[in-house]
């Protein structure tokens, strides 16, 4: 499974990219204006930070056809690694089909039913984003459910772009094993949740334990080396003497 950073937070993806896990970056409008930076200025940093090949999301703000498919072809023109973000509906979904075709890669946003993925899948798009934290929140099992099946259903039918389902919203860690036992291609993830992934409680009291002994019989051997060269000159050795070896001292003889 892919982990892509959801941020706009340059040093969140600095960081995460020095771990050597980093396939992509999610971003919106709203965490790049959080970060008070121009909005293409931010997208083209992340772009240069991840390197060749690595998907960053850019996300459309337009509602209307007419302007949406303007401000598509203008995002998309940014970058190579840039797939354009656009919502589930019916502007979004021409949006993808007219330029689809033309190479531009879509990543469609708020998806929270399996027809919804499916009209995305038809439309072109690239990623199709299911939004899992939003639907637990209700109190519904039904987000992972989906998640599976549209896994299943990207196996099933051919779609135009080899569509791959990535997990959005997601709250903690336990969603991420929830995506991985599902199938998921990709999950982004927020940085700290990401962060969370390396530990467990036992990894760090094994950390622990294993600095304390080593800590420990490094003490003692140093006690054990001291012990023996103050017994070398207690004997009346010089400590010339005392580093000779058997050999040395019988060549002197």
């Amino acid at each position: 499974m892919k982990f892509f950073v959801d941020t706009a937070n340059l040093e969140e993806v600095k960081k995460a990219h020095k771990w050597g896990i980093l396939d992509g970056v999610t971003t919106n409008p709203s965490l790049i204006a959080k970060e008070g930076v121009p909005y293409k200025q931010r997208v083209l940093e992340i772009c240069d930070v991840v390197g060749p090949g690595k998907a960053v999301s850019a996300e459309c703000v337009e509602a209307d056809f007419d302007k949406m498919l303007a401000e598509a072809q203008d995002i998309a023109s940014w970058h190579e690694n840039i797939y354009v973000k656009v919502p589930m509906t019916p502007a979004g979904m021409e949006v993808i089909t007219r330029l689809a075709p033309k190479g531009v890669r879509f990543n469609c946003t708020l998806i929270f039913s399996l027809p919804q993925a499916l009209i995305a899948c038809k439309a072109g798009a690239s990623f199709i984003s299911f939004f899992v934290g939003r639907v637990d929140d209700m109190g519904s099992a039904e987000a992972m459910q989906n998640i599976v099946d549209a896994v299943n259903m990207v196996k099933t039918y051919d779609f135009p772009q080899k569509p791959e389902i990535l997990v959005a919203s997601i709250r903690g860690p336990l969603q991420i094993v929830e995506s991985i036992r599902a199938g998921a291609q990709i999950a982004t993830v927020p940085y700290k949740t990401l962060e969370m992934l390396f530990h467990h409680p036992l990894t760090d009291i094994g950390i622990q334990r294993f600095t304390e002994d080593y800590e420990k019989a490094l003490a003692a051997l140093n006690s054990k080396n001291g012990a023996s060269g103050n017994g070398a000159s207690g004997n009346g050795a010089s400590p010339k003497d005392a580093g000779q070896s058997i050999e040395e001292k019988a060549k002197v003889g």
